[in-house]
């Protein structure tokens, strides 16, 4: 197989079964939010999550909004969020009329500093949501321990963190709510979608009754409360369910990718993998670097300019919520947030590369490194 001239940072994994589970929704009719396929994934889902209950949504952002919502999170509550995320888990809790209070992340694992979360826990916190950045799980047993003892909801930002373990957990059952995204460039996906998991009954319930517009589950078109069109289609979930059934062969070879990337190009302080805590199986999401040493400014976005000439698309890490106009405001010192959005870097990362694929982009990894350092 030749290498290609150009390769995109992601890619969706979709094989003939995805195709065959997507025709069979079409022809029977159910291609809005109701099907056997939604029931089936929500069921498996949630099986796989080592959750009581799944709900599917439209979109990761959406299921956000829908957990939070549904935990009562309303106007003049905070709800303490890392800097170093996407903009969707802040917005999320502005949806609701609540203030985000950020955080930093942990130099060993990129994800929400615990002791930075103690320490702006006040009067008006209600809830912590913690975002596993680049497929690593946080630290969910100091987290909960620390919300149980002020009386916090912990929710899990799963977005990126499909197929990661925590001690042999999965993602999926390790806070009080944990919510998904299944965009196209995610582990598995259906071009859009998301989900939450839960094992709390009550707050499963209260996410359908919202989901569907607020209707009343036992009176057809009676609405007791305000809610949101927040459904996942037939169509997407029976997209989902085909990729369910291929997740293994989907982890496993993105695990690859990454494994090659990590063997072939770590080398400090040119590139640094990312760091991977003692009892956690990361989610092969992005190929995560960074690129010279701690403080250094401008060698990732000269890395990345270098390489989109030569083919390859690459993607910087988030920028910090606290340099968004929306949340400027809000900005204080986060010194490892603000050196990993300077220096972090994205490789392509997809299942579908192959072996030949993974040497040209290693071949050109190398030789914009090259040019990078040369003019240092």
């Amino acid at each position: 197989m030749s290498p290609q001239d150009r390769y995109p940072v992601a890619r969706p994994c979709l094989s003939d079964l995805e195709e065959r589970y997507l025709v069979d929704a079409y022809r029977s009719g159910w291609i809005s939010s109701q099907g056997p396929y939604l029931q089936r994934f929500e069921e498996q889902f949630a099986a796989r999550c080592g959750a009581a209950t799944a709900v599917a949504t439209g979109n990761g952002t959406v299921a956000l909004h829908l957990a939070l919502a549904a935990a009562g999170i309303g106007p003049g509550d905070e709800v303490i969020v890392p800097a170093l995320t996407y903009v969707a888990t802040a917005n999320a809790v502005v949806y609701c009329g609540a203030r985000p209070v950020f955080v930093d992340v942990s130099p060993e694992s990129w994800c929400i500093d615990v002791d930075q979360v103690a320490s702006a826990v006040g009067p008006r916190t209600r809830a912590v949501i913690a975002v596993d950045l680049y497929g690593h799980p946080a630290d969910y047993s100091a987290l909960r321990a620390l919300c149980e003892r002020h009386g916090l909801l912990l929710v899990s930002d799963a977005a990126e963190s499909f197929g990661a373990l925590l001690d042999g957990r999965p993602t999926g059952d390790l806070a009080d709510v944990t919510t998904f995204s299944f965009f196209g460039n995610k582990v598995i996906t259906a071009g859009e979608g998301g989900c939450v998991t839960t094992s709390d009954p009550a707050l499963a319930e209260r996410m359908r009754l919202l989901r569907n517009q607020g209707m009343d589950p036992r009176r057809r078109y009676y609405f007791p409360v305000v809610g949101f069109n927040y459904r996942l289609t037939n169509l997407a979930s029976a997209l989902l369910c085909a990729q369910l059934e291929r997740a293994d062969d989907i982890i496993s070879r993105r695990e690859a990718v990454i494994a090659t990337y990590e063997r072939e190009l770590t080398e400090p302080p040119l590139l640094t993998s990312q760091p991977v805590v003692a009892g956690v199986r990361r989610a092969p999401w992005m190929a995560s670097f960074l690129v010279g040493p701690p403080g250094s400014t401008g060698q990732r976005d000269e890395l990345a300019r270098s390489l989109d000439l030569l083919g390859v698309e690459t993607r910087p890490f988030f920028v910090p919520l606290t340099d968004l106009p929306p949340y400027a405001d809000a900005a204080g010192e986060l010194p490892v947030t603000a050196d990993l959005s300077r220096r972090g870097i994205n490789l392509p990362t997809y299942a579908d590369l192959t072996d030949v694929d993974l040497k040209v982009i290693v071949d050109r990894v190398r030789t914009a490194l090259a040019g990078v350092t040369g003019r240092r």
